[in-house]
């Protein structure tokens, strides 16, 4: 009996493989000293993100003693053990690429140092800089007094012990939260010649905990690190009565006393204090548990400080000027003759920036619609938004609440928007709104002319610069007709519209492209040239992925450009050999979506918002976008 073939990778482990390309980033020596540096930081945050969010999934279903379904494969408690597993594998290789990382930096006279391995004189100066700059931010609590909800999440402690060398054997705990926001976790020693000198922050604390606890006699200190990982799943509350907005500020709240899922400690912490930790803060399963090294939210390493070396950096880049987008013209002049593609960030966010200026002031702009999911700090677009309706346009925003992790900001600038007269939709029930689309109305020659940009990133001029993704400008009346359509949704919410261009999910989606692989394998199959190009960063919908593994075994050439999880698994000898799967993990975060079918010779080119997961087909709108220009394609 045939052996059957294993046709699909967890999802899970498929994406712990994705970090663990990132680590690759950090460990090439063909990569920049410090980007590789930056490299350890980015693996850090995904991976706590992955706990918050995926982990914290299997957790409550193991709780509820449910099986996992068809895209899971495993079992949820198989699945954990699986995580645990290689995630410990990945720390021990994440700790050597460290090692490594810092013995280069002092190659290059860049030291990173503990208090150990401090002078007198820099003893002296982090003194003056914790008693002017940290003391003041330190509370203390003692471990007999702690609960667990006074822990936060993604926070990093000091777990202390206490004691007198006139008492000796009487030990005490007390636990202090390593300050973040305003203060930098590194602090920069003064150069000694030429060299220059790092210390975190955890280590300015072990430093100066005689500063802080000598005033009660103790004179003796042991200070190891701890980190805890919550539950980030918000439980959204059904209450008619409260608009969305107040329903998901509430819920944020309850994000902070998620339940736990990981509780990561210096490996050299005494079992003493470890199992009072595990006690205080009711920590059970041993799969929570991580062992680690001195220090945890490596994440802050994507911010290493300025040392002076740029030539321990990545070249800078500058965005390309567009060649059809000349300085000093009227974007919507121009956008009227012809489409325009923006590939940031080798071309710069600025023409979405400029465009919405322009629509802010021109009076023939009668009004401006878009789509905001994620967005900058100091948001130019939301600004440009506001100015525009100070200048009496109608503004109408649909602001994404439910964005993960952007939840407090989009709340702030949803409040923002409303003071300055900006109309918000808020929220479809039972979909997250994903799609980046952006809708100008204009009178001209007594009619309205539309102008949209439909995109697959963010409106948000900060991580353009890093995400590399696709927006279309165009004013095709089959494109805006269907932008708008689309708008029209959102404030009728229940009725969906009819669509002649755009793709919009989750009303046909899916079944488009499987219209679309299906002609390429009636085409293959009749001997005919078929092939299928797919740019995104996550495929594991196992619906769509069987039907490329049929695409592939009728004869159709698939080459998928995947980022992130993949489920599906190229090249195995009589079943997925015409189908190839490359990840590209590098400089700029690829983010694109693009779908390109040979269609007989016709190509088809889409761009889209949307990944081929269950979330963004089924439970998202979401919109794909035809790209007719033939110089575009």
């Amino acid at each position: 009996m045939a052996k059957a073939v294993k046709k699909f990778v967890n999802r899970e482990i498929s994406w712990l493989e994705f970090n663990g390309r990132v680590l690759q980033e950090a460990a090439d020596e063909t990569t920049p000293l410090i980007e590789r540096i930056k490299f350890l930081g980015i693996f850090s945050n995904n991976l706590d993100e992955f706990y918050r969010v995926r982990v914290a999934t299997l957790n409550r279903l193991v709780d509820y003693n449910k099986r996992a379904g068809d895209n899971l494969n495993l079992n949820p408690r198989r699945t954990l053990k699986e995580i645990n597993r290689i995630d410990t594998e990945q720390q021990k290789e994440f700790a050597r690429i460290f090692r490594r990382l810092v013995r280069e930096l002092a190659h290059e006279g860049i030291h990173i140092i503990n208090e150990k391995e401090l002078s007198e004189e820099q003893g002296a100066y982090i003194r003056k800089y914790f008693n002017e700059n940290v003391r003041s931010q330190l509370f203390p609590i003692m471990l007999s007094n702690l609960k667990s909800s006074s822990l936060r999440d993604k926070s990093i402690y000091l777990s202390i012990g206490l004691s007198k060398s006139s008492v000796p054997g009487v030990e005490q705990f007390a636990i202090i939260r390593v300050p973040s926001g305003p203060l930098s976790r590194f602090v920069i020693l003064p150069e000694v010649k030429g060299h220059k000198f790092i210390i975190l922050l955890d280590d300015v604390i072990r430093y100066c905990l005689g500063e802080i606890f000598s005033i009660f006699g103790y004179d003796t200190f042991q200070a190891f690190t701890f980190k805890f990982t919550r539950d980030a799943e918000l439980d959204i509350d059904n209450d008619v009565s409260k608009s969305f907005l107040e329903i998901m500020t509430e819920s944020l709240k309850q994000r902070k006393l998620g339940a736990p899922v990981r509780f990561i400690y210096d490996k050299n912490m005494p079992v003493k204090l470890l199992n009072m930790l595990k006690q205080k803060l009711d920590i059970n399963e041993a799969d929570t548990l991580s062992k680690s090294g001195r220090y945890h939210n490596f994440k802050d390493f994507m911010s290493f400080p300025d040392v002076g070396r740029k030539d321990l950096l990545f070249e800078p880049s500058l965005p390309l000027e567009h060649r059809r987008l000349p300085k000093n013209e009227s974007l919507l002049n121009i956008i009227r003759e012809r489409d325009i593609l923006l590939h940031f960030p080798y071309q710069s966010f600025r023409y979405i920036i400029d465009l919405l200026r322009e629509a802010s002031i021109d009076p023939q702009v009668r009004s401006i619609k878009m789509t905001l999911y994620r967005v900058a700090r100091d948001s130019n677009v939301i600004n440009a938004l506001i100015n525009a309706a100070r200048n009496g346009k109608s503004v109408t925003v649909f602001m994404e609440l439910q964005a993960r992790f952007d939840e407090e900001a989009n709340i702030y600038w949803a409040e923002k928007m409303q003071e300055e007269g900006v109309k918000l939709i808020q929220g479809i029930p039972g979909f997250k709104v994903h799609c980046k689309l952006l809708l100008i109305r204009r009178k001209e020659s007594d009619k309205n002319v539309y102008y949209a940009n439909v995109g697959t990133g963010n409106f948000n001029e900060q991580t353009a610069r890093i995400y590399a993704d696709d927006s279309l400008l165009t004013s095709n009346p089959q494109i805006t007709e269907d932008v708008n359509s689309v708008f029209r949704l959102f404030e009728s919410k229940y009725n969906p519209p009819k669509f002649n261009s755009l793709i919009v999910a989750p009303f046909h989606m899916r079944n488009f492209y499987i219209r679309l692989i299906n002609n390429e394998i009636k085409n293959a199959k009749a001997g005919k040239e078929a092939w299928i190009i797919l740019k995104l960063n996550n495929l594991v919908d196992d619906k769509i992925i069987r039907k490329i593994y049929q695409a592939g075994q009728a004869g159709v050439k698939v080459s998928i450009i995947c980022r992130g999880t993949c489920t599906m698994i190229p090249g195995m000898k009589d079943f997925s050999e015409n189908i190839e799967v490359i990840s590209i993990v590098d400089k700029f975060l690829e983010h694109s979506r693009v779908f390109v079918f040979y269609n007989g010779g016709d190509e088809k080119y889409y761009i889209s918002s949307a990944d081929w997961m269950v979330r963004n087909l089924d439970n998202r709108i979401e919109v794909a976008c035809p790209v007719y220009d033939k110089g575009i394609q």
